[in-house]
């Protein structure tokens, strides 16, 4: 039972849920939106998400380690900190480039790339619901 560990794990996972498979996939439906406008607030609120990402996963590793993991858990949650390294250091860097391309006014065909970062996130949540059981 690690209290810190599974609020930090829930906190995450409901955050990544919210802004991930809510928030964004709506902002383009709203009257108005253009595709650089909801790509300028995308880039805004996934800053802001990512941000906030580093720290829980530093709260839960630490929490994690504090209290003498067994070595599943620590693994577990291993995991979704690697998948938030995978995004911010592969799949963020090509996807800014690509918005600040279309962002210049350049029209470019549906991005893939976004593909790639919903299948992470769903590995994420995955791997944060997952840990979150263990460490209530």
């Amino acid at each position: 039972m690690n209290p810190v560990a599974a609020a930090a794990c829930f906190t995450w996972f409901g955050m990544v849920l919210a802004i991930s498979f809510l928030e964004a996939p709506l902002k383009f439906r709203a009257p108005g939106v253009t595709v650089p406008i909801g790509l300028g607030i995308g880039r805004i609120v996934f800053r802001a998400l990512n941000a906030a990402e580093i720290v829980l996963a530093i709260v839960v590793v630490v929490a994690v380690v504090l209290a003498g993991p067994h070595p599943v858990v620590l693994t577990s949650a291993l995991i979704p900190v690697a998948v938030l390294a995978a995004q911010l250091g592969a799949v963020r860097p090509w996807l800014n480039r690509r918005s600040d391309r279309v962002l210049a006014g350049e029209e470019l065909p549906r991005s893939r790339g976004h593909l790639a970062y919903v299948a992470l996130e769903v590995v994420k949540v995955a791997a944060l619901l997952w840990l979150g059981i263990q460490t209530v």
